[in-house]
């Protein structure tokens, strides 16, 4: 940014100039007396309008990014916040979760503008407004930024991509349907490869599961619940779930939790989602929006 005092100089040169210029032309219409000799007409010398180099950005998404100065104070009140949890991470770890984390809020941010869905001054201006209500009034709300490291623009700037980056994130878990094909599975759970093919063998031999499940788990008796595609983390029992008809057992599937064994009690095509497992599909969607949206775009991070 130029500074004031040079844009005033720049002002008063070109205007010095302007009126010097005014003052030749009228002299020119002026009868010249005998014997005097014409002067000639002064030809102002141009102003000089300075460049303004862009600061470069230590992180940027199609474009948008922060400064490093920006990034740094980010980091620190990351790590800050982090500590009051009794937490330490370096600065390293606490740089690439920082990065990792704006550059979603960016990406989200512009999905929604993109969509014509933006954070104008006043919707900015009236979120401000209740923040300070909240913690005190205005006065307050300044403190806070202080001992937060944040100065006013900066303050503004990241509520208002935050505040834009939650409008796309809404539409995308709004998007999420409430009901979802589901399943009813119990499961025998193992330790051993060994005792693993044994229960599956006494099954195959005509024991039954429930007995066997209570046999094994006296507590839970095996009972997993209701669960859709994309609840579970682990994706191997599911598919081996999904694959099974009511009354059916699978095979052994091993998994870094142990040896499993499953058992499809019921299917509903169109069962209502669990606050859980619709939470979980929401996450889920709002992740796979931000890996397709960073595969297209332009993101540049170096912390």
């Amino acid at each position: 940014m130029v500074p004031l005092k040079s844009m005033l100089e720049s002002k008063f040169i070109a205007a010095l100039a302007a009126g010097l210029a005014a003052l030749a032309l009228a002299a020119c219409n002026v009868p010249l007396l005998a014997g005097s000799t014409a002067t000639p007409a002064y030809t102002p010398t141009p102003t000089f309008t300075p460049t303004v180099t862009p600061i470069p950005l230590v992180l940027s998404v199609n474009g948008q990014g922060l400064t490093q100065a920006e990034f740094n104070a980010a980091v620190a009140r990351y790590q800050k916040a982090q500590a009051a949890l009794g937490k330490s991470v370096d600065s390293a770890t606490a740089g690439e979760t920082v990065g990792q984390d704006l550059i979603d809020t960016l990406l989200l941010g512009q999905g929604a503008a993109a969509e014509g869905k933006t954070v104008d001054e006043a919707a900015l201006q009236s979120r401000i407004d209740a923040l300070a209500a909240q913690v005190g009034g205005p006065q307050a709300l300044t403190s806070w930024e202080d001992a937060h490291g944040y100065t006013e623009v900066d303050f503004r700037a990241e509520l208002q991509r935050e505040m834009a980056a939650a409008i796309m994130r809404d539409q995308i878990t709004a998007s999420v349907p409430a009901t979802a094909e589901q399943v009813h599975v119990k499961q025998i759970l193992l330790y051993t490869a060994e005792a693993a093919r044994q229960a599956l063998s006494d099954l195959n031999a005509g024991t039954d599961f429930n007995d066997l499940a209570t046999q094994y788990a006296p507590v839970t008796k095996g009972e997993l619940g209701w669960f859709p595609r994309g609840y579970l983390p682990e994706t191997a029992i599911e598919e081996a779930a999904f694959a099974l008809q009511p009354g059916q057992h699978s095979d052994v599937i091993q998994t870094e939790t142990g040896y499993h064994i499953l058992f499809v009690v019921e299917r509903d095509p169109g069962r209502l989602l669990s606050p859980d497992a619709l939470l979980t599909l929401q996450k889920r969607a709002v992740a796979d929006w931000l890996t397709q949206q960073r595969n297209k775009s332009t993101i540049l991070f170096k912390p």
